[in-house]
């Protein structure tokens, strides 16, 4: 790059610092930046275009334009070359604007006389504010060199609109960080929590984009390189070889500590005139950029590999390490892009909700959230970028909706739906000790589902009649390597203690789809949800399954054992598990050790080719659990992590209730119990709906026990299923409707 280009670089840089460190309001600062800029790039026009909302651009400053334009006009996000900048997050250089494809022109900015146009994005890590234009009379391209200076002075732009130097009147110059905010992402977890933000990674404040010493920044950047790749390295060191993936991830570490391009771009950004944080700063944005476009998993997680890099190398050079000094408030909302496992179980009770930017309804965080009923949102886009440390936020978790810094209206909706979500509490409070009993006489049992010793002290409270499902992943899944049986025992023995007598239904581990352990090598599957996993990974890798059964069984020690097996396809799979079983008990025997004192067996029948196994099956069977989730997915052909599509499907399809109704008779001919363990359990009208076809054992998350129990015993069940059968004898896709007529004209 030529000296001359790199000098007027640091030049104009110093030029917009030394403007901004001037006092003015920001339509004054914006306008000396837009002449500063056209001066120093020696051309006729430079505007700049911010966001007044997530859509819509506004011209906010130019020099060169009409100036009656300003604030007036606007654009949707890819209308015109402006609005193709901001979506895209690539330049646009061109020496024939009005040919470009896409042009849209604009009368009242009098652009029409000026032919070349080059325009960058104004982003910051992964947030886009704007976009920063040059353009002129003359028809020509801009060289690279000038491309360039032009995105590093938009880099600039952007700390210094993040650091609220442009705050005027209007939407597109409000000030960041304190408008309302409502975010639609996906539940993870039902529920509804009010509360503080508390972000799991602090966002790295930039204060000075400018360097004045090149040579100085590049020996602060480079210093920085080097410690972090000593960290890189010690972190590869101490790593189990075994463990291969976490061995890939701190390879790929290593490969992007070590790039020289990564370096290369980042020297280039300082010599131009950018600080050594400023310059990893603009690399982490354009990287962020790229991740939103790569269609591909692998290039995908590795430039998340990149993005994780950048953070660890802003906070050395910056000093803003996770712990800030900051106080973690009274009602900590988790902000995060993800977290694993075992950190959300550092946190623990602590949190009031949990906001993910990413994660999935079976993730290991949705797992352990659900675990400890804390409202959980996945999916909620740009949330980090976004929130700040204290900001008042909203979680509802039932309509997977974030509320950051409401507005008052909002805020005081909510409130009054968390009081009457905490009244009803209350009223179901005194059902807590009375069957779940309809008018007609049919008594429904009700079982909650666990996965932590946490879990149970809820057993008391709730009103439930035991544990349904103990998902037994959970001690696997915050560990870094396979616990020991010892440790196993002793787990599932305070289990059962807690639990007083209750019974206690645990399922074996069910690992593969979307839960993978840490110690475990991921396998690249091209539909994991319908791949290696549960009863599969246990039959073909039988050790671990082994140790688990011996530690189920010791742990009972004389007292009655439940032991379900996941995600059964056919017969032949449960024999063996069930074989594998009883060898374990028989070796115990033999042993001399304690057996426990009686065993019940089941499965869990999640998969429709079940459903049709041969009635061996059901009589070898203690009890089945049909489980709802994964059983809804397939039988709909519905990838429930998939919005598009799994929304569509009802569970009261009359369809699936009369495929439920073929289950139910099934295991009634074997006199078979038979049970309904998911989401759909816990949600009063299905839960409602699946006892009237005959399910006579429901298991849920605690705090829905009392909901569901009260609209049992306000309903006859027996009349119910009239109104079901009747719809569809009619030929209804949904008996929803009927259902919700009928319900209406009760007395409850």
């Amino acid at each position: 790059m030529p000296e001359r280009s790199e000098s007027e670089s640091r030049k104009l840089l110093r030029r917009l610092r030394d403007s901004l460190a001037e006092a003015g309001a920001g339509q004054e600062r914006l306008d000396k930046i837009t002449h500063i800029i056209a001066d120093s790039m020696q051309t006729e026009v430079c505007s700049i275009y911010l966001f007044r909302d997530e859509d819509t651009l506004e011209l906010c400053a130019t020099e060169g334009l009409k100036k009656e334009s300003v604030h007036v006009t606007r654009m949707r996000m890819g209308e015109g070359l402006v609005g193709r900048v901001a979506k895209t997050a690539l330049p646009i250089n061109t020496g024939n604007a009005p040919a470009e494809k896409g042009f849209r022109y604009m009368p009242e900015t009098g652009e029409e006389i000026y032919s070349s146009f080059l325009g960058v994005p104004i982003q910051r890590v992964g947030e886009r504010l704007g976009v920063l234009v040059v353009q002129s009379k003359e028809a020509r391209q801009f060289s690279d060199d000038e491309v360039y200076a032009l995105e590093v002075v938009a880099m600039v732009v952007a700390e210094m609109t993040e650091l609220g130097a442009f705050v005027g009147e209007g939407a597109a110059l409000s000030a960041l960080h304190q408008q309302p905010v409502m975010v639609r992402g996906t539940t993870g977890q039902e529920g509804a929590a009010e509360g503080r933000v508390w972000l799991h990674e602090p966002r790295v404040v930039v204060t000075n984009p400018v360097g004045d010493d090149p040579a100085k920044e590049l020996e602060r950047l480079h210093a920085a390189v080097d410690e972090l790749r000593l960290s890189v390295d010690a972190m590869v060191t101490t790593v189990d070889n075994n463990d291969a993936e976490q061995v890939q991830v701190l390879e790929a570490y290593r490969m992007f500590a070590n790039s020289r391009g990564w370096i290369r771009r980042m020297e280039e950004d300082i010599e131009l005139g950018l600080s050594a944080e400023a310059a990893v700063e603009k690399e982490q944005s354009a990287a962020r950029a790229r991740l939103e476009t790569v269609p591909d998993p692998y290039l995908r997680d590795r430039l998340h590999d990149l993005d994780d890099l950048s953070n660890r190398l802003l906070r050395i050079l910056t000093g803003q390490g996770r712990d800030t000094g900051a106080e973690m408030p009274d009602d900590p909302i988790l902000v995060a892009r993800n977290i694993g496992p075992a950190e959300l179980l550092d946190y623990g009770r602590k949190l009031r909700g949990i906001v993910l930017e990413e994660g999935s309804v079976g993730s290991h965080a949705a797992i352990v959230a659900r675990a400890l009923a804390i409202p959980l949102v996945i999916h909620a886009d740009r949330i980090t970028t976004e929130a700040l440390n204290g900001d008042p936020i909203l979680v509802d978790g039932d309509q997977g909706v974030v509320h950051l810094r409401p507005e008052d209206p909002v805020a005081t909706a909510f409130r009054d739906k968390m009081a009457m979500q905490a009244e009803a509490q209350k009223r179901y409070a005194g059902l807590r000790e009375l069957p779940a009993t309809g008018t007609c006489g049919t008594t429904v049992s009700l079982y909650m589902n666990a996965g932590l010793m946490a879990d149970l002290p809820s057993l008391a409270g709730s009103g439930a009649e035991g544990v349904g499902l103990f998902r037994t992943e959970l001690q696997f899944l915050v560990r870094n390597r396979v616990p020991k049986r010892g440790e196993l025992a002793a787990t599932y023995a305070r289990v059962m203690d807690a639990a007083n007598g209750k019974r206690v239904v645990f399922r074996t581990l069910d690992i593969g789809s979307d839960k993978v352990l840490p110690y475990m090598k991921r396998l690249d599957e091209p539909n994991p949800a319908m791949g290696w996993r549960a009863i599969r990974v246990g039959l073909d890798k039988p050790g671990v399954m082994r140790m688990q059964l011996q530690a189920l069984i010791r742990a009972a020690a004389g007292r009655p054992l439940s032991v379900m097996f996941p995600f059964v396809a056919q017969v032949e799979e449960y024999s063996q598990a069930r074989e594998m079983l009883l060898d374990e008990i028989e070796r115990e025997r033999a042993m001399g050790h304690i057996l426990p004192a009686d065993v019940e067996i089941g499965a869990m029948l999640e998969t429709p080719s079940l459903a049709f196994a041969p009635r061996r099956f059901f009589e070898m069977c203690d009890f089945v659990s049909i489980g709802g989730n994964d059983l809804k997915q397939f039988f709909f052909a519905a990838d429930r992590e998939n919005e598009r599509v799994r929304r569509r499907y009802d569970t009261l399809n009359a369809s699936f209730l009369s495929f439920i109704e073929m289950i139910v008779e099934r295991c009634a001919e074997t006199k078979t119990p038979v049970s309904f363990c998911g989401e759909d359990a816990g949600r009063p009208i299905e839960a409602l709906c699946l006892a009237a076809m005959g399910v006579s054992c429901l298991s849920m998350r605690p705090a829905s026990i009392g909901p569901v129990k009260h609209l049992i015993r306000r309903v006859s069940l027996k009349e119910l299923r009239d109104v079901i059968d009747n719809a569809r004898a009619e030929g209804v896709q949904s008996v929803r409707p009927d259902v919700n007529d009928w319900l209406a004209r009760q007395d409850i």
